[in-house]
């Protein structure tokens, strides 16, 4: 009996990709000539040849080497139609939505529906494609840069020797070398960016209409990283009756404004009261050379209370001063996003004529504090590192001087494409919530912790 041999299997048809620019090509011969035309001269099916000049607008929009422009159906079609309405409602209401809030609010849609959320994973990427589907993008408001003297590097390195002297010269603890920095706020504190339509010139933002109206928050740190009752300074006359909460030191002003009156309590009242401020063990504290800062009664009030001064040179604020290069913006983009939150969801009050009212003093003080403490000791002590006024005095820790910008950014600041941990938006969520939004899209765990 013969032996059955077994049939030649022919291989499996190797699967062609081509790129957006060539598929344009064939379109446009097509149009010139005709379909078959165009399969004959570039070796191609007349099936691929209709479906490209289908889809020749898509083509034309995306990049001449991609391709596949693979934003596709979504999984899960009913979560993604209740996410976008959500974005469209704040939107159109002139709300900022970004891309975290985008991520929180699908997964806790997900899981109140399971039935139409199976194994759905708020990664980073899924809210990439999710933006592509829906024809979103970020908006950002551009910036002005800062002119910095001509004498730069001169004047930088002066300062840092005055620092490394005194230094040397009265041995002070980290906890005694202290940064100081007032920095304006509105009461309405508008984000750079939000989530909207691409190609729109107009972008709306809801405010209460006090988006001029401005108050003054005094912060100050010290270099072993400990942080100082910020001192807030609203436009008033008179006191208010209100309860201010506990960590934060509240002053008026006629003006909203920092002056010599307001140099002297917060000496008397946050600086003297640091901890070991009370000994007045001999201390340092650099700040800017705004005018109450110069005044000669300002110099007394530091002589009595021993602390030596060193006064950053105009211009350079924003070069060696620890406040202004790494902890005023994280700390002004947690109160906006605490604004966002409560202008969403928080409780207003209106005028007799409808207007909405901006937030009660007392909520402005628990959005500062809240801010403030989430800034972390690591980040303070970088942040005079990087200043050039903590490093020790060996020389060793000089290269936090040249520390990549980018790098150093990306530490301080939360970044709106990735959750931070302690993410604002996170208010009152639960812990297996946020432990679910950290896991990245590389990660192998399943994303099903509801």
């Amino acid at each position: 009996m013969a032996n059955r041999q077994d049939p030649i299997l022919a291989p499996p048809a190797i699967r062609k990709k081509y790129e957006a620019g060539f598929k344009l090509k064939v379109v446009n011969f097509a149009m010139e000539h005709n379909n078959c035309a165009a399969a004959r001269q570039y070796g191609v099916t007349e099936k691929m040849v209709q479906d490209w000049k289908a889809n020749e607008k898509a083509l034309r929009s995306m990049p001449r080497g991609k391709c596949a422009l693979r934003r596709g159906t979504p999984h899960w079609p009913e979560l993604e139609k209740h996410v976008a309405d959500m974005v469209n409602e704040h939107r159109q209401s002139g709300y900022i939505v970004t891309r975290n809030q985008i991520r929180l609010f699908a997964l806790q849609w997900a899981k109140s529906n399971p039935d139409h959320s199976n194994r759905f994973k708020a990664t980073v990427s899924w809210c990439t494609r999710f933006f592509e589907r829906h024809n979103l993008v970020l908006r950002q408001k551009t910036k002005i840069a800062q002119k910095l003297p001509s004498d730069l590097e001169a004047k930088v390195s002066s300062f840092h020797r005055y620092v490394t002297q005194q230094r040397n010269k009265h041995g002070y603890a980290l906890s005694s070398i202290g940064n100081m920095d007032e920095t304006p706020m509105n009461f309405d504190m508008v984000g750079n960016r939000t989530v909207h339509p691409r190609g729109e010139k107009t972008i709306l933002i809801k405010t209460t209409g006090h988006e001029k109206s401005s108050f003054t928050v005094v912060l100050a740190c010290t270099a072993d990283g400990a942080k100082l009752r910020p001192m807030i300074i609203f436009k008033r006359k008179t006191m208010p009756k209100l309860k201010f909460p506990v960590g934060c030191f509240v002053h008026v002003h006629e003006k909203g404004w920092m002056d010599e009156e307001g140099v002297k309590l917060w000496l008397d009242n946050v600086w003297s009261r640091r901890p070991g401020g009370l000994i007045q063990k001999r201390s340092l504290l650099v700040w800017d050379m705004f005018r109450a800062h110069l005044t000669p009664s300002t110099k007394q009030r530091l002589a009595r209370i021993n602390t030596d001064v060193a006064v950053i040179p105009a211009g350079l604020t924003s070069l060696v001063q620890p406040l202004d290069v790494c902890l005023n913006k994280p700390f002004k983009d947690r109160i906006r996003e605490q604004w966002n939150e409560w202008m969403v969801s928080g409780e207003k009050s209106f005028t007799k004529g409808g207007n909405m009212r901006a937030p009660q003093l007392d909520v402005l003080c628990k959005f500062i504090i809240k801010a403030w403490n989430y800034i972390d000791a690591e980040t303070v002590i970088k942040s005079f590192k990087k200043c050039g006024i903590s490093n020790s005095l060996d020389g060793m820790e000089d290269d936090y001087l040249w520390q990549d910008e980018e790098k150093a950014e990306a530490e301080t600041i939360p970044s709106d494409t990735e959750l931070a941990p302690y993410d604002d938006c996170l208010t009152n969520v639960p812990q297996d919530v946020i432990d679910l939004l950290m896991i990245s899209d590389d990660e192998q765990e399943d994303f099903e912790g509801f």
